[in-house]
């Protein structure tokens, strides 16, 4: 394996008999359609585990998905057979949504050996490689969970990255959204972005066929954002999940100074002693 932070559909079917690899099928429901099931019960790649981010949370907290406490979240890695010293690789039913989400929880929480499939289950089913819809009986193990403070950012982070400039902040969201235009799929939450943020849409670095696009079409995409990838980054979205596509990104990219928002617009959006900036219409 190498520190590059994806791995390839075909890549992942020559390793899948590995007795250190530990597939795991990242599941939320999108925002706009909170009732939709897994597909993860009639159909998923041999030997994958369930991860739900909506059950693998801070539930102390009315804020979505919000990073667990470091031992609940060893417990409940344990409990999915997921421990210290495999390689973890995370897919998602959708291709690039919830996968770099748990991706970035498990990298927050420790874990060095984790990858993101490129093209995730669409990509998957479109070979069609095998699937199964039994789920798998794994042994519990050990994980070690040694959160990074530095790759969460909270509130007082972002206000901090707007007053002093410190920290470029860029935003995951459409670009609707981001200016005010469109209205939060969450109700409650007023509209626009946080001052001083940049915008770059997530689906601008996935390409027409569901996969990652080249680094070098990748870099332009942060440029044209105004992006300088060797200054600090923190991403940020709806809420927090979204923003680990383009902390994906940037990794990629081999950018180092990253963190993500995990409140994200949820948060922000909601108090009301945050400033938000709207676009002229």
């Amino acid at each position: 394996m190498t520190d590059h932070p994806l791995v390839s559909t075909q890549w992942l079917a020559d390793h899948l008999s590995s007795p250190d690899l530990v597939v795991i099928n990242a599941w939320m429901p999108p925002v706009t359609h909170p009732d939709a099931p897994p597909v993860y019960p009639n159909a998923h790649i041999p030997g994958a585990v369930f991860f739900d981010i909506n059950e693998i949370c801070d539930k102390s907290t009315d804020l979505p998905h919000m990073l667990p406490a470091p031992h609940v979240f060893s417990s409940a890695m344990r409990k999915l057979g997921v421990g210290d010293g495999q390689t973890l690789v995370v897919y998602d039913d959708f291709g690039f949504y919830s996968a770099p989400r748990v991706w970035w929880t498990l990298r927050s929480m420790g874990a060095e050996r984790v990858y993101v499939l490129d093209g995730g289950f669409p990509k998957w089913r479109a070979e069609n490689r095998d699937v199964e819809d039994t789920t798998p009986r794994r042994v519990q193990s050990h994980f070690s969970s040694r959160l990074n403070n530095g790759a969460v950012a909270d509130i007082t982070h972002i206000r901090n990255a707007i007053s002093s400039g410190s920290r470029q902040i860029l935003d995951a969201r459409s670009s609707d959204r981001f200016a005010g235009k469109a209205p939060e799929p969450r109700a409650g939450l007023r509209t626009g972005h946080m001052p001083t943020a940049f915008n770059l849409p997530f689906t601008q670095l996935i390409g027409e066929n569901g996969t990652f696009r080249s680094k070098d079409e990748l870099a332009q995409a942060y440029k044209s954002a105004g992006i300088d990838l060797e200054k600090p980054i923190t991403t940020t979205c709806g809420s927090g999940v979204t923003a680990a596509i383009l902390t994906l990104g940037l990794t990629v990219l081999g950018a180092r100074d990253l963190a993500l928002y995990d409140g994200s617009w949820s948060e922000w959006g909601a108090r009301d002693d945050t400033d938000v900036a709207t676009d002229p219409a």
